[in-house]
């Protein structure tokens, strides 16, 4: 097979995508055989460099007077690397960096991508190193210009030519197609179908033949995750295999826009592939109920079909770990006795007794009634749910965007999109844009969950 590969080098102002630009960038075009093309410049960050920047790349405020501006130099990387495959050492840093870029001038760059370190690992397993250095010295490869784009770009041509010759041609089919044998996907879906799809936060929907949906999933990146269904070995992934006949998506931006556009669909949709029907999406509760002593017991543990009656549940969750926490939470919080809370590794006082943090519920030196009060109180305290008005900011499809979800008096009143120079202090302005969802407790949930666990961009109340 006949293959282009664009080797790819940048250097940045720092690590970090949202924050950073890239301030030189090289590119070598590698027919598999040899450099047939290469460009490098530098490039204006349009802000001056740190110290441990300059040190690391020789590279100087100077020296980036009169540098064109990426946006300079963008049609060039994309007539460039058109049709090739991306290949850089740690190829998801300068790939992200790159894209990011094309983001935010409106362009969405996609290409598949070729990591030589992976491809290092697989060809010549028996190094414990695979960073560029350790690979040039293995190679006995010079590379005078380290940390220099182009400089790296030559050293990391020369490693991929030594993982060449040692026969990487069914390695990188491995890569870039992660994992997947094309015999094994469904007739009508093609690898080069699996690529175009987009690498952004969304749902999919899977199709059989008939054109009804049978599977619903969300993802940060959706093209990795169906390319992992169809590579996975389970069955679930055969299943898959033997039925899907086409793929759509949706892009939205926020992963909270996808976990409610997901919740939602499988409900409407009733999918009968899809996993999410045959489980709640919070699987595990945390239940409190009264003993024979008279003591309110707490308990975390996976959602049962027959619980006993007088087992109620206080919160769900979606994994065992997030109930187990916030009963240990509680535990320290509220002085309670790990005895009376699913904790029965040992008799007699309970540790926290030992060490005066439980009054003694656990041999009954604390009456039911005093104990049960504070238990109550604890309890109150979790189930507290934020019944405010507000609106979450977050992320959006695109640069310009941002998405929208409406929450008021407690319950998620729908989603959308406004453009990000809008001037939202009104609520009226907001609201226009929300496309009403039928709220449900998981959707509370989910909000709820998202707002605690991840970082949201901006909390309006209204």
């Amino acid at each position: 097979m006949i293959r282009k590969y664009a080797i790819v080098d940048i250097e940045t102002t720092g690590g970090l995508m949202k924050r950073d630009k890239i301030i030189e960038i090289a590119i070598a075009i590698h027919d598999g055989t040899r450099i047939i093309d290469r460009f490098d410049t530098l490039l204006d960050p349009g802000r001056s460099l740190s110290k441990q920047i300059t040190m690391l790349t020789g590279i100087n405020d100077e020296m980036l007077v009169g540098a064109p501006k990426f946006f300079e130099v963008a049609r060039k990387v994309v007539e460039m690397t058109e049709g090739c495959i991306f290949v850089a050492h740690n190829v998801r840093f300068d790939y992200t960096f790159i894209k990011r870029a094309f983001e935010e001038l409106g362009y969405n760059y996609a290409r598949k991508q070729l990591c030589t370190v992976r491809l290092s690992r697989m060809i010549t397993p028996e190094l414990r190193k695979h960073g560029l250095d350790a690979l040039c010295r293995y190679h006995n490869i010079d590379n005078d210009q380290r940390h220099r784009a182009m400089g790296d770009v030559i050293a990391t041509a020369k490693v991929f030519d030594k993982l060449l010759e040692k026969g990487g041609d069914h390695a990188i089919d491995q890569i870039i197609n992660y994992g997947i044998r094309a015999s094994r996907l469904p007739s009508p879906i093609t690898l080069e179908q699996l690529h175009d799809l987009p690498e952004a936060c969304g749902v999919y929907y899977l199709f059989n033949e008939s054109g009804e949906v049978i599977y619903v999933g969300k993802s940060i990146n959706i093209k990795k995750r169906i390319m992992q269904h169809f590579a996975e070995n389970s069955a679930k992934s055969n299943k898959l295999a033997q039925r899907v006949h086409d793929i759509s998506c949706e892009v939205t931006g926020s992963e909270l826009v996808a976990l409610l556009l997901e919740e939602q669909e499988i409900k409407r949709l009733q999918p009968d592939v899809n996993r999410q029907l045959r489980r709640k999406l919070f699987p595990f509760a945390l239940y409190h109920y009264l003993d024979d002593s008279g003591y309110i017991q707490l308990i975390a543990e996976k959602i049962k079909k027959n619980i006993p009656v007088d087992f109620k549940i206080i919160k769900e969750y979606p994994k065992l770990a997030y109930a187990k926490g916030h009963l240990e939470g509680l535990i320290e919080e509220f002085n309670l006795c790990q005895h009376r809370c699913g904790d029965k590794t040992g008799v007699g006082h309970c540790f926290n007794f030992k060490i005066g943090q439980c009054l003694g519920a656990c041999q009954g030196l604390e009456a039911p009634g005093d104990y049960n009060a504070r238990v109550e109180e604890a309890i109150q305290y979790l189930q507290s749910v934020v019944k405010d008005n507000f609106f979450i900011i977050d992320e959006g499809r695109e640069k310009e965007e941002k998405s929208v979800v409406m929450v008021e008096r407690g319950q998620v009143i729908g989603y959308g999109y406004i453009y990000s120079g809008t001037a939202y202090q009104s609520p009226d302005d907001l609201k226009e844009a929300v496309k009403p969802i039928q709220s449900s407790r998981d959707t509370q949930r989910i909000v709820h969950w998202y707002i605690k666990e991840k970082k949201v961009e901006k909390i309006l109340p209204f």
